[in-house]
């Protein structure tokens, strides 16, 4: 317990905001926001978290209601033929049971996504299934365990580009909110015991984060009360600790509907993944698209981002997921 409360201090010190007389850094975008591999990957069912290898060779992504999966919601996968992106087809270390919210290693030595198959802690879990580089093929899925997974909710894993930090969000140790967005450190080889992010959460529902391009910024998930839907948020570090969060602007987050699963690729660096549903420019329900990004100072050169809305949110089970 005491080097739980010790540990749990010290990352509390290392995101606390400071007052400083630079400003955080905030989004600029260096164009409209596109459907990403359109009638291949955006469909006209709901496609979720996309996930890019670190070559840029394979592509996951979740659906909810994509037919001709094992399962309930399921992971499906495409590779790159030339400059087109293949059929998709069921990713093979599916399940009959529930399978998303896919991420890549970012050495490329396999994926990371949540599941409720047999064999957790409970709900849904985070497992990581092997990528054999000299073959291509999936190794069997195994479950990070229950230092990691908890009898609640484990979603949206995603490890950052130096390696030393799995992120996710759960609603089973106790956090500032319903989903909060915890961190793990790898240590000789396992992961850590998990700790909250107490800068970055607060009393809503914060899920489905990524790491931008300086490694350590996230845009991330946050659905307030009684909003339809939900909009991502940026929480920018700076001078070694996370700025409060601020919703990004129009340019990404569309209307008052789902707003969700960012991520971001080595193969593409200055580019944000997300899912969304754009009535003028979209494929189906919920689709991918893609934004050209970067990370600036100065208020003028970045997008309109409104200061937070702090009302708890209702909770927000997983079938609530477009």
């Amino acid at each position: 317990m005491t080097k739980r409360l010790l540990a749990l201090a010290l990352l509390v010190l290392a995101v606390s905001p400071v007052r400083t007389d630079s400003p955080a850094p905030l989004i600029g975008y260096t164009g409209p926001a596109a459907v990403f591999a359109r009638g291949r990957v955006s469909s006209e069912f709901s496609e979720i978290r996309v996930a890019l290898s670190p070559d840029g060779t394979r592509v996951l992504w979740g659906s909810t209601n994509r037919p001709g999966g094992p399962g309930g919601w399921d992971l499906w996968e495409s590779r790159k033929e030339g400059a087109a992106w293949s059929a998709p087809s069921a990713a093979p270390f599916c399940s009959p049971q529930n399978d998303f919210d896919p991420s890549f290693a970012p050495d490329g030595s396999g994926v990371f996504f949540f599941s409720n198959r047999p064999g957790g802690s409970g709900g849904d879990d985070l497992w990581f299934a092997p990528l054999d580089p000299s073959s291509g093929r999936y190794g069997s899925a195994r479950n990070l365990g229950p230092r990691v997974n908890s009898p609640g909710d484990e979603w949206a894993p995603v490890v950052s580009p130096d390696g030393s930090t799995l992120l996710f969000a759960t609603d089973g140790p106790p956090g500032a909110g319903l989903h909060d967005l915890f961190v793990s450190r790898l240590v000789d080889g396992e992961w850590g015991e998990p700790l909250p992010l107490p800068v970055v959460n607060g009393p809503d529902e914060d899920f489905d984060a990524a790491y931008l391009d300086d490694g350590r910024s996230l845009v991330f998930t946050r659905r307030t009360k009684d909003q339809e839907g939900a909009d991502l948020w940026l929480a920018a570090w700076h001078d070694g600790r996370y700025a409060p969060p601020r919703r990004l602007g129009p340019e990404v987050n569309a209307g008052k509907g789902w707003n969700l699963g960012p991520s971001t690729t080595a193969a593409e660096p200055g580019v944000l993944f997300f899912s969304s549903h754009r009535p003028d420019d979209t494929a189906g329900r919920l689709d991918i698209y893609r934004i050209g990004y970067r990370l600036v100072t100065a208020p003028a050169d970045a997008a309109d981002i409104p200061e937070p809305d702090l009302r708890p949110a209702s909770r927000k089970e997983t079938g609530d997921r477009p």
